[in-house]
């Protein structure tokens, strides 16, 4: 059997193949409300076969929002939809996983195809916040720095997020720590510049990380898996380096984490990325092997040998795949094929295997 259809389990959870669907933002939603178009656009990625489909970066609070188009799970109306969906999914035979996310000083912008800038309050933005007064890009207006009371709230809002999660019934957790999102920007040295437990050194820079998967552990089922995805390199001087991100897989794995989900940058503009095909896996592997942990790898993995090469030479334990996913909701079935495996369809779609 090749590699990338190989099983894996993961505490009470069974993947069937090695292949997900990583989270993309769609900028669909009104009001953190999911509709037809997200039961659409993860539904067909299940029919076409993934293990695993997470959804997109969804905002545990209002104020989490990178747009105000984001999923969002702060409030119990949003169940009932992301249930139905859930459902569909699963009944494909896939897991289903969610993505909770803050934006931090990344908040409050119009979505990609409106131009992406920066909202204002009339313009139906809003105040965004971070570790630090420091603007993600010069001449915008800086986010406020989070008050210790404000950072116990962002982690009650992780918490409460995962509760509905519970709720509407998803098989895995993944907690956004990457992309210059807020707890992104706890981590690197450029975007937190606070001198309190929260800001400085390497301990206290990841804490409000560690004080979030304790909490969700609290709440989310032991039997099963917790993600974390985070940007292991900032590319960047004096940013957050791999070498923090090795040392801090291992704390995470002792916290109950079970998969590092591993992509890096965008914390700074300035940030210089030496951009190539699987260009991030060799922080997947470095992590993998140094703090003996499941990782994901994902960045312009675009072909089937490809993402079997990774697998067989033991860079990392999933392949997680973004725009491909989109140019190919179908892409496990034609991987299937090209490597030679009977894959499972689904039986409405049987007559063109």
């Amino acid at each position: 059997m090749s590699k990338l259809f190989e099983p894996l389990t993961i505490k009470s959870v069974t993947f069937k193949n090695r292949i997900v669907v990583s989270p993309m933002c769609q900028y669909s939603s009104t009001d953190g409300f999911a509709n037809d178009w997200h039961l659409v656009h993860l539904g067909s990625r299940a029919v076409g076969g993934a293990a695993l489909v997470i959804q997109e970066a969804t905002a545990v609070s209002p104020e989490g929002r990178i747009t105000p188009e984001d999923l969002g799970l702060w409030k119990n109306e949003h169940i009932t939809k992301l249930k139905s969906i859930t459902s569909f999914i699963q009944a494909q035979g896939s897991l289903y996983g969610i993505q909770l996310a803050h934006a931090g000083r990344k908040a409050s912008h119009a979505a990609p195809w409106k131009g992406g800038k920066q909202l204002a309050l009339q313009e139906g933005g809003w105040q965004s916040f971070a570790p630090s007064a420091v603007s993600f890009v010069d001449g915008t207006v800086a986010p406020q720095a989070l008050t210790e009371e404000g950072i116990n709230q962002v982690i009650e809002d992780f918490k409460n997020a995962t509760v509905r999660a519970v709720e509407v019934g998803y098989d895995v957790v993944e907690i956004h720590a990457a992309h210059g999102y807020l707890i992104h920007e706890f981590l690197s040295p450029l975007s937190n510049k606070r001198n309190d437990q929260f800001g400085g050194e390497f301990e206290n820079r990841i804490r409000l990380l560690l004080h979030i998967v304790k909490n969700i552990r609290e709440v989310w089922s032991h039997n099963k898996p917790l993600f974390v995805r985070i940007s292991a390199s900032d590319w960047a001087p004096g940013g957050w380096s791999i070498d923090e991100s090795v040392m801090l897989a291992k704390i995470l794995k002792q916290e109950g984490v079970d998969v590092i989900d591993c992509s890096s940058g965008g914390v700074v503009p300035h940030q210089k990325i030496s951009l190539g095909p699987g260009y991030q896996v060799p922080f997947a592997d470095r992590i993998k092997k140094e703090a003996n942990v499941l990782t994901a790898a994902v960045g312009l993995i675009t072909s089937v040998d490809q993402a079997e090469e990774i697998l067989t030479s033991g860079n990392a334990d999933l392949i997680l795949m973004a725009r491909e996913f989109l140019r190919d909701p179908y892409f496990p079935m034609h991987a299937a094929k090209h490597l030679g495996e009977n894959m499972i369809w689904p039986v409405q779609y049987d007559r063109a295997k």
